[in-house]
């Protein structure tokens, strides 16, 4: 009964073998920000996913908003993801890699010589929280600082750090790119209407206020090709304070915007972890459908193997992205393609930490014998 996710799928220009995607994870497990052997062991067991997209990854020092996460301006850092890229491609699987910019979700401790974090507006995320490291060397989550407002004239610098990023991504071997533009972090908090109050080319109107993703997009797709290139975004999301009274009609200019572009995907987020228990209509669906006909629609978020034949089988999405049952179930497409039991994650260990709880997670195979 799940044979159609087995089925291949065009995601641009590449072609992925079946349709059990693995969500971006953020894990927390890089204590210098540069991801090892560890993550090679990780993501190298993960490789039968029809595509990887690897943890959300800082594009500078100031996009950071929590200690342990990977980023991607450091020879260093880029020779680390090389090291993935490759565990993950002697295995036959395809990986894509997912840059992120936190924004206001962050705090001066995180930030490069205790500054501000940066946002569009000067606008404190009511609820949000870094993660942090403290002075006695223990670390723990703080209150998020009220950021500044990016100026009218930093702003391509921003967008240039997206390119640079997606260069040294390019030169690690990573198949594809994703934008990071959900979750209430930098990108979104630019599309929201209730934490973007700006004046300038950047804010006000719906154009304006997507102005920068979509500069960001074309940067990154200068390096990799739009066929090469997919987005992120979190319709009616409310976490971290933000608030968004055009949420609807936003996801369809950008699914507008991106479709001329013949972007390679689209990835719509609905968790249920964060701003209640988000669940699309059908209708929503559709109409996203209507305008991104050029590439492939993926939805994460509460998703079974079943409910992803569901989805594809009506004509509303092309795939399923899955995050928690991958953390249990390194071998997730295998178990579904037999119908196996999928092994449960233990919350305790879903951020920091070793191996446990991370690569020790046993295959179908293994706890046959």
């Amino acid at each position: 009964m799940h044979d159609v996710l087995f089925e291949p799928l065009q995601l641009g220009s590449l072609e992925i073998p079946n349709r059990v995607i693995m969500a971006p994870l953020t894990r927390a497990r890089t204590p210098d920000r540069i991801p090892g052997r560890l993550q090679e062991t990780y993501y190298g067991q993960r490789a039968g996913a029809g595509l990887i997209i690897a943890e959300a990854t800082n594009i500078s020092p100031t996009a950071t908003g929590y200690v342990y996460t990977p980023g991607i301006w450091t020879d260093e850092q880029e020779a680390g993801w090389k090291g993935v890229v490759e565990a993950v491609h002697a295995r036959g699987g395809r990986i894509a890699l997912q840059l992120w910019h936190v924004g206001r979700v962050s705090n001066e401790r995180v930030q490069p010589e205790g500054q501000q974090p940066v946002a569009p507006s000067a606008l404190r995320g009511e609820g949000a929280q870094a993660f942090v490291e403290f002075e006695d060397g223990s670390s723990g989550r703080e209150d998020a600082s009220t950021p500044r407002a990016l100026e009218t004239e930093e702003i391509p610098g921003l967008v240039e750090d997206y390119r640079l990023a997606a260069v040294r991504a390019r030169r690690a071997g990573f198949d594809m790119i994703e934008v990071h533009a959900a979750n209430a972090y930098l990108l979104q908090q630019f599309l929201a209407t209730g934490s973007n109050q700006r004046t300038d080319r950047y804010g006000g109107s719906i154009e304006n206020r997507a102005r920068v993703v979509l500069e960001i997009v074309d940067a990154v797709a200068s390096v990799f090709g739009y066929d090469r290139v997919g987005i992120r975004i979190s319709p009616f999301i409310e976490i971290f304070g933000l608030k968004d009274e055009e949420s609807e009609q936003m996801a369809f200019y950008l699914a507008d915007q991106l479709n001329v572009r013949e972007l390679a995907y689209l990835h719509v987020n609905e968790p249920d972890w964060a701003g209640g228990d988000i669940h699309l209509t059908d209708d929503f669906r559709r109409a996203l459908r209507a305008r991104f006909r050029n590439g492939a629609l993926l939805f994460c978020g509460h998703y079974t193997a079943e409910g992803e034949v569901d989805l594809i089988e009506r004509g509303i999405g092309d795939a399923a992205v899955f995050g928690r049952p991958f953390i249990a179930n390194p071998d997730l497409p295998e178990r579904f393609r037999v119908g196996a039991e999928l092994a449960e994650p233990d919350p305790d260990t879903f951020y920091g930490g070793d191996e446990k709880g991370y690569t020790d997670y046993p295959f179908l195979a293994d706890q046959a014998r």
